[in-house]
């Protein structure tokens, strides 16, 4: 796995001292791997969707708050998909993280071409809410997020 060219770091934001998280981020990359790819039958793990590099989680010294950067790699720069795969990572890791976190997803720069909307819309809170009202968008992350069965 790619978790050994990881290394905590610490970095000054703003005044705040916040300290990059390995264990963090190997637990939210675990949460992740299985998730079903929305129109095949492989994981995002497995498709290269998602990395363990790719996961980043910050923690401020001076509270029980998590910062959380999640990026992913589409399987094409044009794929059709990228913003329910957004939503999936999303949804799977606010049903599953118990600590408070703020959560930014993003498609890796460079790797869609409409990378600037994708962001925007899995980052907005009220369109994910929108989104998830809709029965079969409801559907189809479900779908996503179920158990893999070996």
């Amino acid at each position: 796995m790619a978790y050994q060219q990881c290394k905590d770091t610490t970095e000054t934001i703003k005044d705040e001292t916040r300290v990059n998280l390995i264990s963090e981020a190997e637990e939210i990359f675990e949460l992740i791997r299985d998730i079903k790819d929305p129109e095949r039958e492989e994981t995002l793990e497995e498709l290269g969707v998602v990395r363990s590099d790719l996961v980043q989680v910050l923690k401020r010294d001076s509270d029980d708050f998590y910062s959380i950067r999640l990026e992913f790699v589409p399987t094409v720069p044009h794929c059709s998909l990228a913003t329910t795969i957004g939503l999936c990572l999303r949804v799977q890791l606010q049903r599953n993280l118990s600590y408070k976190f703020k959560l930014n997803i993003f498609v890796t720069k460079g790797m869609h071409f409409t990378e600037g909307d994708v962001n925007k819309q899995i980052n907005d809170k009220e369109r994910i809410s929108a989104a998830m009202e809709n029965p079969s968008l409801h559907e189809l992350v479900e779908e996503c997020l179920r158990e893999p069965t070996y």
